[in-house]
């Protein structure tokens, strides 16, 4: 198996695990050093704030991927995935409008680093 091919289907992972809701098979992915880039925030470093990330997310928001684009370069040191998330808001987040069911179509994407069979960084936008 490749590289490349490699990075892909560890994308595929996490996607699959984010789309389940299981916020463990996606924890079991991630380094225990990971940084987690969001553009709502700062970036959350170690697994523990990337966990407590992931609660408060299902908590707040119930969220599906649609649409998933995976591109890994040919060294498998970096990857990208391009998605259309279909999403309810469920528990207002602090500082936003009052949640009352609000759905959702947005596009994004995200950016990964590899270390072996783990994502020590993931980048959303």
């Amino acid at each position: 198996m490749t590289a490349q091919k490699t990075a892909q289907d560890l994308i595929a992972a996490y996607y699959t695990a984010f789309n389940a809701g299981d916020a463990e098979g996606m924890l079991a992915l991630v380094s225990d050093d990971i940084e987690h880039h969001v553009n709502q925030g700062a970036i959350r470093r170690g697994r523990a704030k990337f966990a407590e990330f992931c609660a408060h997310m299902g908590v707040s928001y119930r969220e599906e991927l649609k649409d998933i684009v995976i591109f890994a370069s040919e060294d498998g040191s970096r990857g990208a995935a391009e998605f259309v998330v279909h999403g309810v808001y469920l528990k207002t987040d602090p500082g936003l409008p009052a949640a009352q069911g609000q759905r959702f179509v947005l596009p994004a994407g995200s950016f990964f680093a590899f270390a072996g069979r783990k994502l020590p960084r993931v980048t959303t936008s």
